[in-house]
C-alpha cells in the first residue's frame, strides 16, 4: 500500500511570532479575526495564563497569553501585540501574540511530525519550513486543555445491550496527532467498555491496518482527525477508498474545525461521517451508528 501517492490537500497557515522571536503557525480555518490587543479586564482567581477578558461586539472573550502558556516569557509590552481570535472545538478564545507575520499556503505533506526530542510536553503538532525558516505548528487543543480542561459532561449516555454487543464486535482504530484529543476519544470508548487501537499519524495508522489485516482484530472502524502532519484526514480517507483491502472501512472524521467546508471536503474524500470535537455523547452516538453499519454489512 503506497502512501506517497496520496493526493495532498492544500493548507493555509497564519504565521505569528512570540516574544522570543519563535515563528509559529495556526491553521487559518481556526482563525476568525486578527485585531490589535484591546483593553482587558483581569478576572480574580483566573488561570495565570489567562491575561483577562476582552469585549468584542458585546461578547466576552477570554484572552490567553500564548507565550506563557507554552512555557516562555510573557510579552514585554502587556498592552501591545496582536490578538488572534480562534474558533475550535465549539469554543472561542483569543491568543495574545507578539505580532502576526503573514499567511502562507502549503500542502499537508509539507508539515512534518515534531522532532522526537520535543517530547510529550511540547505544544506543537508539526513543523515545516517557510523561506528556509523553521515554523512550528501550534497544538491549540493542548493549550486550551491545559488552561481549561473540559467541564464534566452529563453522565455518558448508556447504550442498549444490543448496541453494546455491536460496539464490542467493532474493531476501532483512533488516529490523532494531538495527545489530548486522542486521550479524550479513548476515554469515551473505555467508558463504553470498548478497547481500541491508536495511531498518532495516518502513516502509523496504515501500518496498524496492515499489521492486523487477516487477524481477529482486523480494523473495521476508523475515527480520524483531519489536521495531521504529512497526510491529513482527507488524504488518508482517499487512500483507504482507493485501496481494495481497505475501501470498505467505516471512516468517521473527528475534527476541531466546525465549518460547512470541512463537511463537504469530508464527503468528497469518501468519509462516512464527520463530527466536531469534542462531545462524548455525540461521539458515542456516531460510534454506535458505525458499529451497526459494519456489523450488519458483514456477510
Amino acid at each position: 500500500m503506497a502512501t506517497q501517492n496520496a493526493r495532498a490537500d492544500s493548507l493555509s497557515l497564519l504565521l505569528f511570532t512570540l516574544r522570543s522571536g519563535k515563528l509559529m503557525a495556526i491553521n487559518l480555518l481556526k482563525v476568525s479575526e486578527i485585531i490589535p490587543c484591546p483593553p482587558l479586564t483581569k478576572l480574580p482567581e483566573s488561570h495565570p495564563h489567562v491575561k483577562g477578558v476582552a469585549t468584542l461586539r458585546g461578547n466576552s472573550l477570554s484572552v490567553i497569553d500564548l507565550s506563557r502558556a507554552i512555557g516562555e516569557r510573557p510579552l514585554a509590552d502587556p498592552d501591545g501585540g496582536c490578538l488572534i481570535v480562534t474558533e475550535i472545538s465549539r469554543s472561542r478564545q483569543g491568543l495574545h501574540v507578539q505580532a502576526v507575520s503573514r499567511i502562507v499556503h502549503c500542502l499537508s505533506t509539507d508539515i512534518k511530525p515534531p522532532p522526537y526530542a520535543s517530547g510529550s510536553r511540547s505544544f506543537i503538532t508539526g513543523v515545516t519550513r517557510v523561506d528556509n525558516t523553521l515554523v512550528q505548528v501550534l497544538d491549540i487543543e493542548k493549550v486550551i486543555h491545559a488552561i481549561a480542561p473540559p467541564l464534566p459532561e452529563p453522565p455518558q449516555r448508556s447504550v442498549s445491550e444490543e448496541d453494546a454487543s455491536l460496539l464490542a464486535a467493532a474493531n476501532i482504530l483512533v488516529v490523532d496527532d494531538s495527545q489530548v484529543a486522542l486521550q479524550q476519544s479513548v476515554h469515551t470508548l473505555r467508558n463504553l467498555g470498548v478497547e481500541c487501537h491508536t495511531a498518532r499519524s495516518a502513516k502509523d495508522a496504515i501500518n496498524v491496518l496492515l499489521e492486523l489485516q487477516g487477524t481477529a482484530q482486523e480494523i473495521n472502524v476508523i475515527v480520524s482527525d483531519i489536521e495531521m502532519s504529512e497526510m491529513d484526514g482527507y488524504a488518508f480517507t482517499r487512500t483507504l477508498r482507493e485501496t481494495p483491502d481497505f475501501k470498505h472501512l467505516y471512516v468517521l472524521l473527528h475534527t476541531s474545525l466546525d465549518s460547512a467546508m470541512s463537511s463537504e471536503k469530508a464527503r468528497q474524500a469518501g468519509a462516512n461521517a464527520i463530527l466536531t470535537k469534542f462531545s462524548s455523547p455525540e461521539l458515542t452516538d456516531c460510534l454506535v451508528v458505525a458499529a451497526r453499519t459494519v456489523v450488519f454489512a458483514e456477510p
